[in-house]
């Protein structure tokens, strides 16, 4: 998440103003800027990978408080 710090940084400072905007959405942060707001964080990832690299954006769920606060996923590897 080291590459994503300033978008994580922009959502703590206006996370109260997002919140009353965007409560319960997945939002796309990507230059300190909202650029997509998803029901769900799969649709999130899909649509913003559509135009932007994946690593260049961060999807966060909107919600008051710390609780939903973003994490890192790392991709499943199938040993077969």
């Amino acid at each position: 998440m080291d590459n994503l710090k300033k978008e994580f940084e922009y959502y703590l400072e206006h996370q109260e103003e997002l919140v009353k905007k965007y409560n319960g959405k997945f939002i796309v942060i990507k230059g300190g800027k909202v650029i997509g707001e998803y029901e769900s964080p799969l649709e999130a990832v899909e649509k913003a990978s559509e135009k932007y690299e994946l690593g260049t954006f961060l999807v966060q769920k909107c919600e008051p408080g710390s609780e939903s606060y973003t994490q890192a996923y790392h991709s499943r590897v199938s040993f077969a």
